[in-house]
Protein backbone atom coordinates (compact mmCIF):
# COMPACT_ATOMS: atom_id res chain seq x y z
CA UNK A 1 0.00 0.00 0.00
CA UNK A 2 1.15 3.16 -0.60
CA UNK A 3 -0.45 6.98 0.52
CA UNK A 4 -0.09 10.17 -1.61
CA UNK A 5 -1.54 13.20 -0.15
CA UNK A 6 -3.89 14.66 -3.35
CA UNK A 7 -5.10 18.40 -3.88
CA UNK A 8 -7.54 19.46 -6.39
CA UNK A 9 -7.54 22.68 -8.42
CA UNK A 10 -8.97 24.69 -5.68
CA UNK A 11 -6.15 23.38 -2.96
CA UNK A 12 -8.23 21.22 -0.89
CA UNK A 13 -5.54 18.63 0.07
CA UNK A 14 -6.73 15.16 1.24
CA UNK A 15 -5.19 11.65 1.39
CA UNK A 16 -5.36 8.14 -0.64
CA UNK A 17 -4.20 4.92 -0.18
CA UNK A 18 -3.27 2.65 -3.27
CA UNK A 19 -2.56 -0.68 -3.68
CA UNK A 20 0.45 0.45 -5.82
CA UNK A 21 1.99 3.77 -7.49
CA UNK A 22 0.87 3.55 -10.61
CA UNK A 23 -2.96 2.80 -9.17
CA UNK A 24 -2.96 6.69 -9.03
CA UNK A 25 -2.44 7.06 -12.45
CA UNK A 26 -4.72 4.80 -13.75
CA UNK A 27 -7.65 6.19 -11.40
CA UNK A 28 -6.93 10.20 -11.94
CA UNK A 29 -6.84 9.29 -15.96
CA UNK A 30 -10.35 7.68 -15.65
CA UNK A 31 -11.49 10.16 -13.36
CA UNK A 32 -12.06 7.71 -10.51
CA UNK A 33 -10.61 10.23 -8.01
CA UNK A 34 -12.26 13.61 -6.17
CA UNK A 35 -11.84 15.53 -3.95
CA UNK A 36 -14.15 14.39 -0.83
CA UNK A 37 -14.46 18.67 -0.57
CA UNK A 38 -15.28 19.97 -3.80
CA UNK A 39 -15.80 16.79 -6.18
CA UNK A 40 -13.71 18.13 -8.37
CA UNK A 41 -11.68 15.24 -10.48
CA UNK A 42 -9.03 17.65 -11.83
CA UNK A 43 -6.36 16.12 -9.23
CA UNK A 44 -2.94 16.06 -8.62
CA UNK A 45 -0.17 14.88 -6.41
CA UNK A 46 0.64 17.55 -3.62
CA UNK A 47 4.05 17.61 -1.97
CA UNK A 48 4.27 15.24 0.99
CA UNK A 49 7.15 14.86 3.19
CA UNK A 50 8.43 11.27 4.14
CA UNK A 51 7.27 9.13 6.95
CA UNK A 52 9.67 9.93 9.96
CA UNK A 53 9.01 7.95 13.37
CA UNK A 54 9.22 9.66 16.29
CA UNK A 55 8.05 9.50 19.87
CA UNK A 56 5.38 12.36 19.05
CA UNK A 57 2.37 11.44 18.00
CA UNK A 58 0.96 13.31 14.56
CA UNK A 59 -2.21 14.17 14.17
CA UNK A 60 -4.53 12.44 11.88
CA UNK A 61 -5.36 14.81 8.72
CA UNK A 62 -8.92 15.66 8.70
CA UNK A 63 -10.70 14.81 5.50
CA UNK A 64 -13.87 16.51 4.23
CA UNK A 65 -13.33 19.56 6.48
CA UNK A 66 -12.72 23.12 4.57
CA UNK A 67 -11.20 25.73 6.05
CA UNK A 68 -13.16 29.15 6.13
CA UNK A 69 -10.97 30.71 3.94
CA UNK A 70 -10.89 28.22 1.54
CA UNK A 71 -14.38 28.67 0.52
CA UNK A 72 -17.21 31.50 0.48
CA UNK A 73 -20.03 30.55 2.60
CA UNK A 74 -22.66 30.65 -0.05
CA UNK A 75 -20.44 28.20 -1.88
CA UNK A 76 -20.48 26.25 1.30
CA UNK A 77 -24.08 26.37 1.65
CA UNK A 78 -24.94 25.32 -2.02
CA UNK A 79 -22.61 22.27 -1.53
CA UNK A 80 -23.84 21.34 1.85
CA UNK A 81 -27.55 21.37 0.44
CA UNK A 82 -26.16 19.37 -2.91
CA UNK A 83 -24.52 16.94 -0.46
CA UNK A 84 -27.41 16.09 1.66
CA UNK A 85 -29.51 15.69 -1.31
CA UNK A 86 -27.25 13.04 -2.63
CA UNK A 87 -27.42 11.34 0.88
CA UNK A 88 -31.25 11.54 0.61
CA UNK A 89 -31.73 9.87 -2.80
CA UNK A 90 -28.81 7.25 -1.69
CA UNK A 91 -30.95 6.92 1.15
CA UNK A 92 -33.72 6.04 -0.56
CA UNK A 93 -32.58 3.72 -3.56
CA UNK A 94 -29.52 1.88 -2.06
CA UNK A 95 -29.09 -0.76 0.65
CA UNK A 96 -26.44 -0.26 3.61
CA UNK A 97 -25.18 -3.91 3.89
CA UNK A 98 -22.41 -2.42 6.12
CA UNK A 99 -19.89 -5.47 6.53
CA UNK A 100 -21.22 -7.19 4.10
CA UNK A 101 -20.44 -5.31 1.19
CA UNK A 102 -17.35 -7.34 -0.35
CA UNK A 103 -19.84 -10.69 -0.07
CA UNK A 104 -22.89 -8.77 -1.45
CA UNK A 105 -21.04 -6.98 -4.19
CA UNK A 106 -19.88 -10.58 -5.10
CA UNK A 107 -22.75 -12.12 -5.35
CA UNK A 108 -24.82 -9.93 -7.01
CA UNK A 109 -21.75 -9.53 -10.07
CA UNK A 110 -21.75 -13.55 -9.96
CA UNK A 111 -25.96 -13.51 -10.38
CA UNK A 112 -26.07 -15.61 -6.96
CA UNK A 113 -28.39 -12.90 -5.83
CA UNK A 114 -30.27 -10.01 -7.29
CA UNK A 115 -29.13 -7.07 -8.70
CA UNK A 116 -30.07 -3.87 -6.29
CA UNK A 117 -27.96 -0.44 -5.14
CA UNK A 118 -26.04 -0.95 -2.36
CA UNK A 119 -23.42 -0.02 -0.36
CA UNK A 120 -21.37 -0.45 2.76
CA UNK A 121 -17.81 -1.33 4.29
CA UNK A 122 -14.79 -2.69 2.44
CA UNK A 123 -11.07 -2.34 3.33
CA UNK A 124 -8.44 -0.88 0.64
CA UNK A 125 -7.46 -4.50 -0.54
CA UNK A 126 -10.57 -5.73 -0.34
CA UNK A 127 -11.77 -2.92 -2.89
CA UNK A 128 -9.08 -3.46 -4.97
CA UNK A 129 -9.74 -7.06 -5.34
CA UNK A 130 -13.54 -6.95 -6.47
CA UNK A 131 -12.36 -4.25 -9.16
CA UNK A 132 -9.85 -7.00 -9.74
CA UNK A 133 -12.24 -9.58 -10.44
CA UNK A 134 -14.55 -6.73 -12.62
CA UNK A 135 -16.70 -6.05 -9.62
CA UNK A 136 -18.14 -2.42 -10.92
CA UNK A 137 -17.35 -0.52 -7.11
CA UNK A 138 -17.11 3.14 -6.38
CA UNK A 139 -15.97 5.10 -3.07
CA UNK A 140 -18.40 6.66 -1.42
CA UNK A 141 -16.90 9.81 0.32
CA UNK A 142 -18.19 9.90 4.00
CA UNK A 143 -19.93 13.36 3.94
CA UNK A 144 -22.66 11.28 1.40
CA UNK A 145 -23.46 8.75 3.72
CA UNK A 146 -26.71 8.67 4.41
CA UNK A 147 -27.43 9.20 8.52
CA UNK A 148 -30.70 6.81 8.59
CA UNK A 149 -29.65 3.63 6.63
CA UNK A 150 -31.30 0.86 5.20
CA UNK A 151 -30.38 -2.38 6.70
CA UNK A 152 -29.90 -5.38 5.41
CA UNK A 153 -32.32 -7.90 5.94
Amino acid sequence: MIRYLLKCRSEHEFEVWFSKGSDFEVQSKKGLIACPNCGDIKISKAIMSPAISTSIKARKPVIGHAEKSDIDPETAKKLAIMAAEIRSEIGKHCEDVGDKFVDEARAIHYGEKDARPIYGKATPKQAADLKGEGVKIAPLPDVLVPKHRKKLN
